[in-house]
């Protein structure tokens, strides 16, 4: 029985409550052999898909997640696959007829079996550099996984300071609902543009950048340390998180803006 199932017989009377509520309670966890338990009330609990960070994991147990997160919730996003295993995943994915949204310069996808709803939710993402593009894309994927529309625009950072001014009037003018900025080296960017603007800014310092600084601690320090008001940080490289944040703004803002 999946959810529906179990709040229609509770309606008709074919449950009690307590043996729904038993029934809810298995249904909010599934195991997978010895090594994984998924939460599969999430998505419709938080809105944010299940997401299997494939870093160490082996290539059947991750196929064994995917299928059973898309045959619970539609839809998984994958996350830092092996680039040994990315095109066997791929292959699995098309050999089990399951979508794909990819990215550049990423190894991470969401799989779905039927295109996500448009929530109506409008996302700004930005990148100092093209070095930044791989971060900023999985937070794109995270963001469409979640119904959201994106408009990116890539290597506008302040060695050209001039190049951010045109996307950010077009955001402004789209209306988008936050804007993700993904910055290496320095990671001046994500203050600037939450200078220019209204809108929710989330910052993601990358590992982009060496020496003293090197990995990421400078563009996370400088974030943190921003007089900008209306930045907010998340951990380096951690473009998931940023989309999730995003999206969650967004789709919410929407739901907000259809009650009017």
């Amino acid at each position: 029985m999946d959810l529906i199932e179990i709040l229609e017989s509770l309606k008709l009377g074919k449950l009690t409550i307590s043996q729904a509520k038993k029934m809810l309670s298995i249904y909010s966890i599934e195991k997978i052999e010895d090594f994984a338990k998924l939460d599969v009330g999430r998505k419709l609990r938080r809105g944010i898909p299940e997401v299997i960070f494939a870093e160490k994991k082996q290539l059947a147990e991750i196929k064994k997640i995917m299928l059973t997160a898309i045959n619970r919730s539609g839809s998984v996003l994958v996350s830092r696959i092996d680039k040994n295993d990315y095109e066997k995943i791929l292959s699995f994915s098309k050999k089990n007829k399951i979508k794909t949204i990819v990215g550049k310069n990423t190894t991470s996808v969401v799989f779905f079996k039927n295109p996500t709803h448009c929530s109506g939710g409008r996302i700004g993402i930005l990148t100092a550099g093209t070095s930044d593009i791989g971060v900023a894309e999985e937070a794109r994927l995270m963001c469409e996984a979640m119904g959201c529309t994106c408009i990116s625009s890539y290597d506008v950072g302040i060695a050209g300071l001039h190049r951010v001014f045109p996307i950010m009037k077009k955001m402004i003018k789209e209306e988008v609902d936050a804007i993700i900025v993904v910055a290496g080296m320095e990671g001046a960017l994500p203050s600037i543009v939450s200078s220019l603007t209204d809108i929710p800014v989330i910052g993601v310092p990358s590992s982009v950048g060496y020496g003293y600084g090197e990995k990421g601690i400078a563009a996370l320090a400088s974030m943190l340390q921003s007089c900008t008001l209306g930045l907010s940080v998340v951990n380096i490289d951690n473009g998931i998180g940023a989309g999730a944040i995003a999206a969650n703004i967004a789709n919410r803002s929407k739901r907000k803006r259809s009650t009017f």
